[in-house]
């Protein structure tokens, strides 16, 4: 077998892969605040205080986990379909597959880092003015930054659940294929 069949064949696992590398980008670009202190109050000390930082921790781990690993794995999974057992995705199958690669990225990217938005601004308005905060208590936190990132938040979680089905239904689609 030739690269450029495998290639072929693997159209969707690639497409997922190359997701997930210009996933792990942004990944590293958002590492570099906390491993890098210049920002003040550092990322850091964002996330090792709790409370609101706490919205920063879920988001960050939250994108290196489906953002970065889980879309990596989901290449797998086109592999095993397009190469392994040499199904190919057309038609309502192909579609399913391109509202999968859009919704999950998009989606997953768009919860976690308006997360870890609200986790650092709320939680650097908590901290003392002497490291960079503003002294503001937990209600005025929630009140001004994270109660208005719920709803949307929830918008962005439903929108990656529905790329998440639309890929299952691809899946369940191929398999049902007949070689």
């Amino acid at each position: 077998m030739t690269a450029k069949s495998e290639t072929v064949k693997g159209k969707w696992a690639n497409r997922f892969i190359i997701a997930a590398i210009i996933q792990s980008i942004f990944a590293a670009a958002w590492t570099l605040p906390v491993v890098i202190p210049s920002v003040k109050p550092s990322v850091a000390m964002v996330m090792a205080a709790g409370s609101a930082g706490t919205w920063f921790d879920v988001g960050y781990v939250l994108y290196i986990a489906v953002g970065v690993v889980g879309v990596a794995v989901t290449g797998l999974v086109y592999q095993h379909f397009e190469v392994v057992q040499g199904k190919t995705f057309k038609g309502f199958s192909n579609a399913m597959a391109w509202i999968h690669l859009i919704l999950l990225n998009v989606g997953v990217a768009a919860v976690s880092w308006a997360l870890m938005l609200a986790g650092y601004f709320g939680e650097a308005d908590l901290l003392p003015a002497a490291v960079g905060g503003r002294g503001l208590t937990e209600g005025q936190v929630h009140v001004m930054y994270l109660s208005h990132f719920i709803d949307p938040v929830g918008a962005m979680v439903i929108i990656t659940v529905i790329g998440v089905l639309a890929g299952a239904i691809a899946f369940l689609s191929v398999s049902l294929q007949r070689q």
